[in-house]
Parts: structure tokens; sequence; C-alpha cells
């Protein structure tokens, strides 16, 4: 206002407004800013900031062309709604005084290029203007009443540029909505837009013939009832499409279809946009004739969807979705349930034919919405003479019915490699849940799946879907977040475009955030709710649930990424992975001891307490842990030469093998879950620095405040569990076992062993003193990950100084990383 000529005023308008739905305050701020800004009427005599306003708004409403026109259409109701019961009405003057001059701009503008010669260059101002003048129609039709005459002529404009295109489909949309409102038209105007449309719709493309149509509809259904006019036409396209039909039949592969292929498309798409707007078994069309004519058009247009020409089936599938917009009855039709449901749940059907399925479904609920929307207007100018139970919802029930029985495919469309085919499948969910047409429970797991899509767009789409059931059903979110996981598992292997990599469970960005965090976050506020979904992952885990290992990994993931807030949280998972290691590990040991082979006297051999010693050597990963841990080892044992001890015992196991290798690969499957665990609770800890003894000390049973502190989270800290990636990119589970595969899997046996023997924490340990078992315990889990060293947070006893050392050099690497 203060400085009109500043060149960024346009952009900084378009941020802005953009925020037209957000909370409350700021909804009020935008309101009041545009009000000020545009909606204030303008004196009389002060053209030039008129003249500046109206292109300031048509800057604004160009530079949203690819973005969509929401938000203008929020705002004109939101500002014309607030003045509503209001004496004095300065938005509704102002909008007058726009669109009036808005007319007279494009006028003037005309007279301006028929005198120069650039004449096609700057109609990027015309279309602007033209569209803001729809998006004023759309909202306050009443208006443009006085501007229909000047309109049009504009639908002869000669079609060369795209511009030109949008020019005769906004002022058709316009004339839809205006010419219903006038009163007392002449005759020769309304047969002259008759006749105009008309001759678009024979002459130009789809975008164009779907809104002269529309609009023809508008005109002749409410003004004009000129049924004949349309029937003619109607006659003109459905007559050549039986005989293209007829002639397919006779010879499928005659030159004259190849020929005819532009007259087909034509044909189908204008059949079924006039059966859009036209309803012709009524008597003013078809007269006497007892022809059913949505039966026929029904079966030409399903004849064409079986065609071998993929590009004439997406004319059939989109002349039958408009002409289910006018009968919505046919769609319960047992053929196009076929159709619709083989080609939504066909895997290699084309990417093409399931969006435009897709699309259909989506465009049948926004007309019912917007029927309804009307409806409910109309009803509530009549609501006080009426009788409330003469009312019958008759089309929410039938839109119920239809989404119900192509629900399933829908959604399963979750499921495809291709964004556009989840996007639209999205939208139609989206869709039937505003509606309410649908019990928003059976949604939640496949709304939670895609709330990992990659796309921004998406996720928040979902998850804002996720928020609206939760504030009307609480509870639902949490009684499916772990089938939602699952599923948003396979949603992922679906996009996953490498298939050797695994599936991880965080975006691959600076934030690594989990790919559920936004499910978290909504169960996380109730403690009951919270632990028993982390119970229930924590599950999977378990030897007995026989989860797939890159399932497993997924989860870690999301469970080492998830965003904690207190320290409950992590302390919580923690406890019960130990709850889990203790009965799972030592299932997992006894079904590899059942395994071996009896009758060799060796294999007692590791229980005895001096191998156990050397066990912990043996799972030393590295030539120079080997060594660091030698003066230690010496000390406490000189009599023993471990290294051939540990060799021993791995070759005592070794064997005892038996000749199938299938246990052998069953161990190293399962233990995969157990090594993941191993990983993510030693991940937390480093997160969280955590040390042992506050570990040990947690118990789920105390009251939620001791624990209510705010995490302290350390930087850089990332969730690498390299075995079991290493496991799953060399496929061990399906490849061939070699003698040296066979020798690390007896290795992790032997680790695996040792960490039980030493897994519940000495009674006695005191403060500040670690004991052997401990160390032992530290020294397996550090094997069984890959030589990442665990943290030990207390000190280290003098006889355990240069091992101590040794280790707290590994790990101080990890904290300073």
């Amino acid at each position: 206002i203060e400085q009109p000529t500043f060149p960024k005023i346009t952009e900084m308008c378009v941020k802005m407004i953009r925020r037209v739905n957000d909370e409350e305050g700021i909804k009020k701020l935008v309101n009041e800013t545009f009000q000020k800004l545009w909606f204030t009427p303008t004196p009389h005599h002060d053209k030039e900031a008129m003249t500046r306003k109206i292109l300031n708004i048509t800057d604004v409403v160009a530079a949203c062309r690819d973005t969509g026109y929401d938000w203008f259409e929020q705002l004109l109701q939101n500002l014309l709604k607030s003045e509503e019961d209001a004496s004095y009405k300065p938005v509704k003057k102002a909008c007058t005084q726009l669109v009036d001059n808005l007319v007279e701009h494009i006028l003037k503008y005309e007279e301006s290029l028929s005198d120069s010669d650039n004449k096609g260059v700057n109609s990027g101002r015309l279309v602007a203007c033209i569209t803001t003048l729809f998006l004023f129609s759309k909202i306050r039709p009443q208006l443009m009443v006085k501007h229909a005459m000047t309109m049009q002529p504009y639908l002869t404009t000669k079609c060369s540029t795209q511009n030109d295109f949008m020019v005769i489909c906004n002022v058709a949309k316009i004339l839809e909505l205006v010419v219903p409102l006038m009163e007392h038209p002449s005759e020769t105007f309304l047969a002259t837009i008759e006749e105009d449309l008309m001759k678009l719709i024979i002459k130009y493309g789809m975008t164009v013939v779907q809104h002269c149509v529309s609009c023809l509809g508008a005109v002749v259904n409410k003004v004009t009832q000129n049924y004949k006019f349309v029937w003619a036409c109607f006659n003109r396209y459905y007559g050549a499409l039986s005989k293209l039909k007829n002639q397919h039949q006779e010879d499928p592969n005659s030159t004259i279809l190849t020929a005819n292929k532009p007259a087909l498309l034509r044909s189908l798409f204008t059949v079924g946009a006039l059966c859009r707007h036209f309803d012709f078994d009524q008597e003013d069309f078809k007269g006497n004739s007892k022809v059913n004519i949505k039966d026929k058009v029904l079966e030409l247009l399903m004849y064409f969807t079986k065609h071998s020409d993929e590009e004439v089936q997406t004319k059939a599938i989109i002349g039958l979705g408009f002409a289910f917009i006018q009968h919505p009855s046919l769609m319960f039709e047992q053929e196009v349930k076929t159709l619709y449901n083989s080609i939504l749940s066909d895997k290699n059907c084309s990417v093409n034919l399931k969006i435009q399925v897709l699309k259909n479904l989506q465009t049948y609920l926004q007309e019912e919405d917007t029927r309804m929307q009307q409806a409910d207007r109309d009803w509530k100018k009549v609501a006080k003479q009426e009788d409330l139970k003469e009312m019958g919802d008759i089309s929410s029930g039938m839109s119920s019915s239809i989404m119900q029985l192509y629900l399933k495919q829908v959604l399963e469309a979750f499921f495809h490699n291709q964004s556009s085919v989840r996007h639209f499948a999205l939208n139609v969910i989206a869709l039937t849940l505003n509606q309410g047409l649908i019990h928003p429970v059976q949604c939640v797991p496949y709304l939670i799946a895609m709330g990992t899509d990659p796309e921004p767009s998406m996720r928040n789409k979902a998850d804002q879907q996720l928020v609206e059931i939760d504030k009307k059903y609480a509870g639902f979110i949490h009684m499916k977040a772990v089938a939602g996981m699952k599923m948003s598992y396979q949603v992922q292997q679906a996009i996953n475009t490498c298939p050797k990599d695994p599936v991880r469970g965080f975006r691959h960005d600076e934030s690594s955030s989990a790919l559920c965090s936004h499910l978290y976050s909504m169960i996380r506020g109730n403690r009951q709710h919270r632990r028993a979904f982390l119970i229930s992952l924590l599950n999977l885990f378990d030897d007995t649930a026989k989860t797939e290992v890159n399932m497993l990994l997924y989860i870690a993931d999301n469970l080492a990424c998830f965003p904690y807030q207190t320290q409950e949280e992590p302390l919580f998972i923690m406890h019960h992975i130990d709850i889990t290691l203790s009965v799972s590990g030592s299932n997992l040991l006894q079904s590899f001891k059942e395994s071996m082979v009896r009758d060799k006297k060796k294999e007692r051999k590791p229980s005895s307490d001096e191998e156990t010693e050397s066990d912990s050597n043996s799972g030393s990963g590295s030539e120079s842990e080997e060594e660091a841990s030698k003066p230690r080892r010496l000390r406490k044992r000189v009599d023993s030469d471990s290294d051939s001890d540990e060799e021993n015992d791995i070759n005592a196991v070794m064997k005892c093998l038996p000749e199938n290798s299938a246990p052998l690969i069953e161990f190293a499957n399962v233990s995969q879950g157990i090594l993941l665990l191993l990983m993510l609770k030693q991940h937390l800890k480093n997160l969280c620095g955590f040390s042992d003894s506050k570990i040990q000390k947690y118990s789920p049973s105390e009251s939620a405040k001791v624990y209510d502190k705010a995490i302290n989270r350390k930087t850089g800290v990332h969730f690498h569990p390299k075995q079991t990636l290493d496991f799953l990119r060399s496929d061990m589970a399906n490849s061939k076992i070699t003698e040296e595969v066979k020798r690390s899997i007896v290795k992790q046996y032997l680790d695996f062993k040792l960490l039980m023997e030493h897994l519940d924490p000495d009674e006695e340990e005191e403060d500040g003193e670690v004991s052997a078992s401990t160390n032992a315990r530290n020294k397996a889990i550090t094997s069984l990950l890959g030589g990442g060293s665990p943290k030990n947070n207390a000190a280290e006893t003098e006889d355990d100084e240069s091992d101590g050392e040794d280790r707290g050099g590994g790990t101080s690497g990890v904290r300073r990383r």
C-alpha cells in the first residue's frame, strides 16, 4: 500500500495468501491484510489506484496458475461471510468495483492490441484477467450477470496458443455459472452461445470439449430447453461409434479403423461428456422411443475398453467415468465392477489405465460433494417449512455403497511404484473419508503407510487425514499402528528402485528421521498406548514371530530414529530388549545345540569355565584387539595358550556340525533379530548417553515422573547394523554355505553363548566397579556387533586398566563422532 511499485509485491502476496487455511491467528491476519490491500472500496476518481489493484490481483492469479486457486476462493468466502449480517458491506462493494473494472480493463486491453501489431504477445495478461473474473463468478456469480453479454464474443477467439484455449475454457466456465441467473436474456444471445459452444465441441480437444459441454448443459437444461439441438449432436457421435463398433466386430484388423482412430477417440470422449450433463433417457430427448439409452451407451463404451489399443481403452474409460456421474447406479453392474477392479489390482496393467480409473472415482466423488453442498444450501433456504422425515439422503447412500465396492482395490493402489498412481489413490481415499462414506478404521493402516511416501505433499495429506481421524475417534490410530508399520514396509518395498539394497526405515536426508515418526508422535502422548505399541514392535523380533529379516531391519531403523522426548521412552525399550534377549537367546542356543551331532564328546567342551574365558577372546574381532587383551589374559590364566584354545573351541563345534547346513542358516537368520536388538540397545545407549547402571536400575512400574527428564541427544550418532546389512546384501539365506561362512556362524554362536551366560548383571556389583562378568558381557557384545565397542560409563577397575584403555580408545571415537 505504501510502496505500490515495489517489484516483489506479487511474490509476497503469493506467499501470504497461501496461508489462508492456517491456524486461526494467521488466518485472521491474512484475511485482514488482503481486505486492506484488495477488498476495500477505491474512491471513484482514483483510476490509477484501481488499475494498480487490478494488475496486482491478476499478477498473483497468474503466478499461481500451476498450484491452483483454492486460496483465492477461500479468501473471498471468508471475507464475504464475515460481513453477511452487516448493514455496511465494504467487501461486496469492493468486489463489484473490481469485477466492473476488470471487464473494462479487458476491453481497453483488446482495443490497444487491435491497434498494435503484436497481437498474440500479451495474451498472458488477458488470461489472468479472465481467470480472475471466473474466480469471482465461482463465489458470487451475481457480480457477472450484467457482463455476460460482453463475455460471449470471446467464445469465438481464434485458437492458436495455449493461452487462447485458456481464455475459451474460462469464458465457458463463467457463462455456465452466470447465464442461468440472467433475467429474460435475449433469444439471439442464447442461440449464439449454443452455436458457438457446438462449433467448439466439434472442432477442439478434450479440455475445450469438456468445458463447453458443461456450459451447454447449464444453458440448455436451465434456460433454453433446446433439447433437439443437443440430441442431434449426441446422435451424430453415438451413430459414429456404433458404426465403428460394427466394423471392428467384422474385421478387427481393418485399415478403416486405423484411419478413423481420431474420430473414434473424439466420439468416445464426446458421447461420455454429453451423457455426463444430459439425461438422454428423458422423454424430452428420445421422445416415445422405448430404447434405454444409458444401457446402450454403457454397452458401446464397454466394448471399446477391451480394444487392443491402449489409447482407445483410456478414452473409453474416460467416457464411462462421465456417464457414471449422471447414472452412478451403472457402477454396480457386474461388468463394470470386473473392469475397474481388474485394472486396479492387476500388477501388469498399464499405469495410464490405473490412473484413469482412479481419476474417474475422484471426479465422481467431487461431483457428489458439490451436489451435496448445493442440496445443503437449498435445504437451508426451505428448512423452516420442511419436515425432516421427508429428507432422504439417497445420494450419499449410493456413493457410500459404490466406494465400499472399490475401496479395497483403491487402497491396494498405495503399493504401486509409480507416484502418480499413489497420488490419485490417496485423493480418492481423502474424498471418501471427508464425505464420511466409509468407516475410517479400515483406512488407518494404509494412511500410516502413505505417511512414509518420499513425496512431501502426499505424506502431509496422509498425515492430515490421520490427525482428522484421531480427533473424531480417539484410539483408532493406536489400534492399527503395528499393522500400519508393516504396511509402510510394503510401500517402501514397492518404491525401492534397487532390489539389492535392503529397505531402510529412516529418511536419507540431514534429519535422518524415522519414516514413521509422525505415527509415533501421535501415539507417544498416551503412555499406555505408547508402551503397548513399542512392546508390539519388539515382539516382532521374537524368534517365534518369524518376521523376515529386512522387515526387522526396517522396524529397528524406526525404533532407532523415533522422536523420543523423555528418558522413559528409550529406557523402556532397552528394558524390554533385555527381556526379549534372555528368552529368544536361550531358545536360539538350545535349538543350535540340539542340531549338533551328539556322538562327539568334544561338544561339551565350551561349557567349562576356563574355556568360557577363552571364548571371551574368541569374540575379539580383529588382531589388534586380540593383542590388546593379551596382558590381561596372561594375568588371569598364565598356563593357557588361548589362541589354540579358541581354535579348539571353534574346531570342536565345527566337528559337531551336521551334514545338512539348514540349521546353520536358520541360526544365522534368526540371530539377525537378536543382533538388531543388541545394536538398537547400543545405539540408544550412545544416543542418550545412559550408563549401564542407569539402564539396570530402570523399572517400568516406577511413577512416570522419575524418568520425565528430557533426553539430551548426542549428535552424529547413526544407526548402522553392519552385520544385518551384510547378511541381506549377500543374500546368505539363499546362497551356498562355504567353510568360511560356517566358521563365522560358529564363532557367532560361541559369542552368543558367552553373552547369554553373562546376561544378568552381578547382584553384588558395587558402584564404581565393573565385574569380570560385565566385562565378559561387553566383550561378547563388541564381538557380536562386529567390533563397534559398547560404551561402559562406569569406571574401569585397576585390574582391567590396559583393557579399559584400549576399549576407551574405541569408544571415544564413537563419542567424538
